[in-house]
């Protein structure tokens, strides 16, 4: 018996939730996928994984047993790399999943160079804003922000990223400019439905250290940063976008920055940061590939986003 492949079989099939899932991941037949578990059960004279034709559930045996081997290829490729090419630099498939808009403009630019400076990668960015699934979607690493973080995860902050309120100079024009967050009940807001939950992101403030929520009046809605960007574009109303967003529109005049200082010129009401985390599946998942990334991205984010390693 091929221990390791029926051991590669088990993980798949759990991590999919199904035999045929775990048979798509590893690009054969169900029944070859069916005939390595029985092995593998068969070897160890225990049963892993309770199946019946509507459902499968891992025995108690098979929970212990998957937690002992679920890193098994990734450290046998670990332990090969280091004796066999122990002075290379990085190489193999790296996978990176970000929030859409992330991706899009900070992450997209910033990889054609990283790939350069490592060729032996091969590397693939996966934008969306749903919840990625480290080990059954073979991501080394994600960019996520705080509603996205998960316990199982482990989260390192990396970036503090400014959120600026803004509009277009015909809508302010037409409906006037807000003396204050607390105006915005009284304007149309462009606002980003969280796909993941239906939840609107709430647009956080800071005034006198402490910090307070924007109600909104009448409201449009996207689940999209940049069509929430078009409609500000064409006078659609107020919205809150990131720094790396809506800075041409603003050094283009095209959108103005809201609620930056009182009338005395003293800072009024500050929007509330977006915060970045980089996010591993465990402790074990900080390979040479995903340090040397790691390293890269903070090079790149400047001064102006960074926190504290």
């Amino acid at each position: 018996m091929d221990l390791l492949n029926a051991i590669r079989s088990f993980i798949k099939v759990v991590e999919a939730g199904s035999i045929a899932g775990g048979a798509r991941s590893l690009g054969i037949s169900p029944a070859a996928v069916s005939q390595n578990l029985a092995r593998l059960e068969g070897h160890l004279q225990v049963r892993l994984l309770s199946r019946t034709t509507r459902s499968m559930a891992l025995t108690p045996a098979g929970t212990q047993y998957y937690e002992r081997v679920r890193h098994i290829e990734r450290d046998l490729a670990l332990a090969e790399q280091a004796v066999t090419t122990p002075d290379s630099e990085p190489q193999g498939r790296l996978c990176i999943a970000s929030t859409s808009a992330f991706g899009r403009h900070v992450l997209a630019p910033l990889i054609p160079a990283f790939s350069r400076r490592y060729p032996l990668l091969s590397i693939e960015l996966v934008t969306t804003d749903r919840r990625v699934n480290h080990a059954r979607e073979d991501v080394d690493v994600s960019l996520r922000i705080a509603p996205q973080l998960e316990d199982q995860l482990l989260a390192r902050h990396i970036a503090r990223i400014p959120f600026i309120c803004c509009a277009s100079p015909g809508y302010l024009q037409s409906a006037g400019v807000p003396g204050s967050p607390e105006a915005l009940r009284d304007h149309r807001c462009l606002v980003f439905r969280y796909p993941v939950d239906g939840r609107f992101l709430r647009w956080g403030f800071m005034r006198d250290g402490l910090r307070f929520e924007a109600e909104f009046g009448s409201v449009l809605i996207s689940d999209d940063i940049d069509a929430l960007t078009q409609m500000a574009l064409h006078d659609g109303g107020i919205t809150r976008l990131a720094e790396f967003i809506v800075r041409p529109h603003l050094a283009s005049g095209a959108l103005v920055p809201l609620f930056e200082y009182s009338d005395s010129g003293q800072a009024y009401a500050q929007t509330e940061p977006m915060d970045i985390y980089l996010c591993l599946a465990d402790r074990f998942a900080m390979t040479a590939k995903v340090r040397v990334f790691t390293d890269y991205l903070r090079e790149c984010l400047g001064d102006s986003w960074q926190v504290q390693a």
